[in-house]
């Protein structure tokens, strides 16, 4: 049915694995586009900056970059879909973003523009996270590849390590 599995010592190595296992190419670096409804907001300013510690830049659309800013976070701001170009479909088309966190309210525009970037993310491989608890598994999992490789063994070798 499409499942797959990651083993490591720790959660988020394991999470790598199995976001790899997926198909999922977890950058290491690069730029996140963040856009979050206004309940998510709060959350997403520390993984802003843990995503700024691992080296990457922050873009947002308003709402988040004023936010983040707010707090301190160096961030670019960014048009929605259905504000006009240059807009994220265009930066995500033209390879500027390799990660999208994006937790959007509701609403004719914004289901709009959601579906717009999934599909265009989904199109150029780009990770995407639709969900705080999968951005902050995601940032760990970055975290933990860039603290070292990671290593293939089999069920069996876990099983007796355990």
């Amino acid at each position: 049915t499409g499942e797959v599995m990651g083993m490591d010592r720790n959660f988020a190595r394991a999470y790598a694995k199995a976001q790899l296992g997926a198909g999922v190419r977890l950058p290491s670096q690069g730029t996140c586009f963040i856009s979050v409804k206004d309940k998510d907001k709060s959350a997403v300013i520390l993984m802003a900056w843990q995503l700024i510690n691992l080296g990457f830049d922050i873009i947002a659309t308003a709402g988040t970059a004023s936010a983040l800013q707010e707090a301190g976070v160096p961030v670019r701001r960014v048009n929605k879909v259905h504000e006009g170009q240059p807009h994220i479909g265009d930066a995500i088309i033209n390879g500027d973003v390799q990660m999208i966190i994006n937790t959007t309210a509701s609403g004719p525009a914004m289901l709009k523009d959601k579906f717009s970037i999934r599909r265009v993310a989904l199109a150029r491989g780009v990770a995407q996270y639709t969900t705080i608890p999968g951005a902050r598994a995601a940032i760990e999992a970055i975290a933990a590849m860039q603290s070292g490789s990671l290593e293939v063994q089999s069920l069996q070798r876990y099983l007796k390590a355990s």
